[in-house]
């Protein structure tokens, strides 16, 4: 079972990175299977959608700002907690499956890390297994 992972050096506090074409470097020979990713830190995210408008990616960081209150009075000594909700919102894991050789994506869709308290250098973790 192949696996390895990725860096990710993010740039802003809050982001959306695209890993899509470093993923379907990944897989390398596997014809058919399943591609298993997941995030192992608590204040980034991944997530599966649309990647061809640029305005989704934005919308999507600007809903999250508006949903996850940056004032509420939390008791978390760290500063970032409204990284930890957002986080939690997202998820930390995707899974994809692998059919000749592609990574088995919808026309629009992508596969995004999500920054919520950087910059930072992040590992993303993945593992395939063939079917």
């Amino acid at each position: 079972m192949p696996k390895g992972d990725i860096t990710v050096a993010t740039s802003k506090q809050l982001e959306m990175i695209d890993l899509t074409d470093r993923l379907q470097q990944v897989i390398g020979n596997i014809d058919d299977g399943i591609l298993y990713v997941y995030n192992p830190h608590t204040t980034a995210g991944l997530t599966i959608n649309e990647g061809a408008d640029p305005d989704v990616q934005r919308d999507i960081l600007g809903a999250l700002g508006r949903i996850v209150p940056v004032d509420y009075p939390y008791r978390h000594s760290e500063d970032n907690s409204p990284a930890h909700l957002m986080s939690a919102v997202t998820g930390s894991s995707v899974t994809v499956f692998i059919h000749r050789g592609r990574l088995q994506l919808g026309t629009w869709q992508r596969i995004f890390f999500f920054e919520f308290d950087g910059p930072r250098n992040r590992q993303i973790w993945w593992k395939t297994l063939a079917g």
